[in-house]
């Protein structure tokens, strides 16, 4: 039996091509449940929106949409794995909360709670916004200089009055920043245009993992106790690359680290998986759905940690094609590889 680490996706996951998703989730009535707990507060249930005849920007990227839906998808995929043996569970940013309920630090209903809650609060007050640009040329290969000289030239901005910008998450061969209108349109004035689409300002995000959701994280505490977490069941990894250890977590830290530091401070999904491949040595990496967008940032990651010995974008997929390390469940031929 291979060894896995599960990787739950964030914000910007559940595209058109997911829609319907949750016709696959291995227990409606865990699904009901979770639409029983949004009708009960006013909110769309996940089953009409999954359901809908089209997909709207509008109103399927919306926090309050968006982050239900994709810890439903992420927590289905989970419970759906067949034939690995899991060593441990990180996610991307909102992922966070995914991981947690995959891990058994919060119950499914607790996790979307959660999860649910603080997208919510997100789009209630949308402060600021983020942007992402890749530091990675087309290769993959490191590039140390060109990322310091965007964080520097980030730094430089967030110096001028008026402008906020700072790093959101260190995403792979990507940086996603976040700030004020004025510190992001300063950013995008300064840097050259790539790939026909990047700088990319993302649709419906705030300025998440910056102290601009200082607000908004207390409004998290004070809206969800920390009586809804339990000691995880698998080992947990955060956006710094630190491990949570079953039986050896202290629950009102993992609350405060999740409900505090997740939400203000930069998040690390590089330091995450270089954690996850040097920490646990697992056979596969697998990507929870929904969607496909996170396998170029895991790759990225790990060639930035040299794993295995990879230092570039050919280097990667002659590995992947010899002997698959990734897994992305949103591929309908590579999810069958972890669900038979």
């Amino acid at each position: 039996m291979k060894t896995a680490v599960l990787i739950c996706p964030g914000r910007g996951s559940y595209t058109k091509a997911e829609l319907g998703s949750l016709a696959r989730f291995p227990d409606q009535s865990l699904l009901a449940r979770f639409d029983a707990m949004r009708r009960a507060v006013g909110q769309e249930t996940l089953s009409d929106l999954d359901g809908a005849s089209s997909y709207s920007v509008a109103r399927h990227t919306r926090g309050d949409n968006a982050s239900a839906l994709i810890y439903a998808c992420s927590l289905g995929d989970a419970m759906s794995l067949r034939g690995v043996k899991l060593l441990a569970v990180t996610g991307n940013s909102m992922g966070w909360y995914s991981a947690l309920a995959c891990a058994g630090a919060l119950a499914p209903e607790a996790g979307f709670e959660v999860a649910n809650t603080m997208g919510r609060l997100m789009q209630e007050h949308l402060i600021g916004g983020q942007l992402i640009y890749p530091f990675m040329g087309p290769d993959w290969a490191p590039a140390p200089d060109r990322k310091a000289e965007l964080l520097a030239l980030m730094c430089n901005i967030n110096t001028r009055a008026g402008h906020v910008l700072g790093l959101s998450i260190d995403l792979g061969g990507m940086l996603v920043l976040a700030g004020n209108e004025a510190g992001l349109a300063a950013f995008e004035a300064a840097v050259p245009p790539l790939e026909g689409r990047f700088p990319m300002r993302l649709g419906n995000h705030a300025a998440f993992h910056t102290q601009l959701q200082a607000p908004v994280a207390a409004l998290g505490r004070a809206a969800l106790p920390a009586t809804l977490f339990a000691q995880p069941k698998l080992p947990l990894i955060d956006g710094r690359g630190h491990v949570w250890w079953p039986g050896a977590s202290s629950t009102d830290a993992l609350y405060a680290y999740t409900l505090g530091h997740q939400v203000t401070e930069p998040y690390d999904f590089t330091a995450a998986i270089r954690s996850a491949a040097r920490e646990f040595a697992p056979d596969l990496f697998i990507i929870a759905g929904p969607g496909t967008t996170m396998g170029g940032a895991v790759a990225q990651a790990l060639i930035l940690s040299n794993w295995r010995g990879m230092a570039s974008k050919a280097d990667f997929q002659a590995r992947q094609s010899a002997e698959p390390l990734m897994v992305s469940m949103g591929l309908a031929d590579q999810r069958k590889w972890v669900t038979a």
